[in-house]
């Protein structure tokens, strides 16, 4: 119920109880004056309904017209909150569709970052077992030996060209070495045998007080002298190898712990001709044994050059006697040329003074002394 029609039921009961309170009124006395006065009065009441109702016609015009108004605005305010709603929809509506296509592309980045999460996953898995399968290949001394010639003969195999090394090659002395660097004569070929002490080392970063440091270290000094000692004695050949031998240490920390802690093995390993040599300083190694048979290349290409000079310098000694010859018989062919330029000369000489006499009967005694 609108605010119009509210104040219409009002007016329509305030008159109704007005028209029912003056017919509840008693009825006046007989009174000449009093009729006269009741005449007035309900004259002057009736003036006063008529302006009511004038009034109350007034206000339903203007109630009426408020009405029209008040339906207009409605209309418009409907309008009004129709476009409104129609531009929030439209807005919710893009947001919405906005949100979804960002939450589909986070959504799909999501995925693609779960598949490369749940990939380095099964990578790490995979790289667990190799180190669990590592460490029982570690844990057997045959195997661990097998693992260190394997990546001795990776480094080698990709420093040196195939011509420079041999695996497994057997001496004179009937050892068999790990790998045989042929390096011309001096140093001569080296030997390089693979060692991995791995206990000791083991002991010593499980070591939990200074006496089992002190026992671990001991152990890896005598590990270590025993290796570099049964490599002096089987691998160096005086004639026949160079006059010192590699140490191979697959793990670089076994090779750093050596000469971190033991730097009097060392020395004791070198004093032996013995030079330990981890996967790093092989390479480094390696390199200096390119560098030394490049060098040596390099000689032997210059030893060849320069006979090839020698030779070249004597054929063109042998050339310059021969183009000498040739400068002596041109110079005797000049000559014989000039005679003969001389010779053509003179007997042109004779056509023509031939030529010039008249024929007679008998010669002349000038011309008989001249043929004479």
């Amino acid at each position: 119920m609108d605010t119009v029609t509210l104040l219409l039921i009002m007016l329509a009961v305030f008159f109704a109880a007005l028209v029912y309170l003056l017919m509840r009124q008693k009825p006046p006395a007989r009174d000449p004056h009093h009729q006269a006065q009741e005449a007035a009065e309900r004259q002057n009441m009736a003036h006063m309904l008529d302006m009511m109702r004038q009034q109350q016609s007034e206000l339903s015009g203007r109630l009426t017209h408020l009405a029209e108004l008040q339906e207009t605005a409605k209309g418009e305010l409907s309008r009004t909150m129709s476009e409104q709603l129609g531009n929030v929809f439209k807005t919710v509506n893009e947001n919405l569709k906005e949100s979804r296509e960002k939450t589909t592309r986070s959504l799909g980045d999501l995925g693609e970052r779960l598949q490369v999460i749940d990939k380095a996953q099964k990578e790490i898995t995979a790289l667990s077992g190799q180190v669990v399968e590592l460490q029982h290949v570690l844990d057997n001394k045959q195997a661990r030996g097998a693992f260190g010639e394997a990546q001795l003969a990776d480094i080698v195999s990709d420093g040196l060209p195939e011509s420079a090394y041999q695996f497994q090659h057997t001496l004179s002395n009937g050892k068999r070495a790990d790998c045989l660097i042929n390096l011309p004569n001096p140093p001569g070929p080296v030997v390089i045998d693979s060692k991995f002490p791995l206990e000791a080392y083991q002991k010593l970063r499980a070591a939990e007080n200074e006496a089992d440091t002190r026992a671990a270290l001991t152990q890896m000094k005598a590990d270590t002298l025993k290796h570099a000692t049964d490599i002096s004695d089987k691998y160096i050949l005086p004639g026949e190898t160079a006059d010192a031998a590699l140490m191979f240490l697959p793990s670089e920390s076994i090779f750093s712990e050596l000469h971190l802690r033991l730097p009097d093995v060392v020395d004791k390993c070198r004093a032996l001709r013995v030079y330990p040599v981890s996967p790093n300083t092989m390479s480094l190694t390696l390199n200096t044994v390119r560098a030394i048979m490049r060098d040596v290349k390099m000689r032997e290409q210059a030893g060849l050059i320069q006979k090839e000079v020698h030779l070249l310098l004597d054929d063109v000694g042998r050339l310059n006697d021969r183009v000498d010859k040739l400068r002596t018989h041109f110079e005797q062919a000049n000559k014989d040329i000039e005679s003969i330029e001389t010779s053509t000369r003179k007997i042109t000489s004779r056509g023509d003074k031939i030529t010039s006499l008249e024929v007679e009967d008998k010669p002349s005694p000038s011309l008989l002394d001249e043929q004479s």
